[in-house]
This record gives structure tokens, sequence and C-alpha cells, in this order.
């Protein structure tokens, strides 16, 4: 005696499937859209503490020259 399946139960095996695999495939998706937002984040953030740097630096450099500016009293 043989077992057969169903036509109902082949198209629930084939529908659950189906989502299995857009739900994984959805999860790929988000994780990769994740992962860009943080690597950006952290870029961003990187070129702003490059730029306070930059910023002090110049002001430090500003401050340096107005002394060597001034006369000696």
């Amino acid at each position: 005696m043989t077992d057969r399946l169903s036509k109902s139960e082949i198209a629930k095996d084939a529908l659950q499937e189906g989502v299995e695999t857009v739900a994984s495939t959805v999860g790929e998706v988000a994780t990769i859209i994740t992962t860009a937002v943080k690597d950006v984040a952290n870029a961003i953030g990187g070129l702003a503490t490059d730029a306070f740097a930059i910023r002090d630096a110049a002001r430090q450099a500003a401050e340096r020259a107005e002394l060597d500016e001034q006369p000696d009293a």
C-alpha cells in the first residue's frame, strides 16, 4: 500500500515552502539594509570626529600665529 499525498496537502506544502522562502529573503534584505545604515552612520560619525579635530587644530594654529605676531613687551 502506497501513501499518496492529496492535492490539498501538496498545495499546502508548496504554499508553506513559498512563504518560508519569502520570509528568508525578506530577512536577508533587512539584514543588508540594517548593516548599510549602521555603516553609513559610522562613516558620518567618523567624518564629524575628523571635522572637530580639524577645527580644533585650526583654532590652535590661529592662536599660536596671533601670539607670534604680538610684539614683546
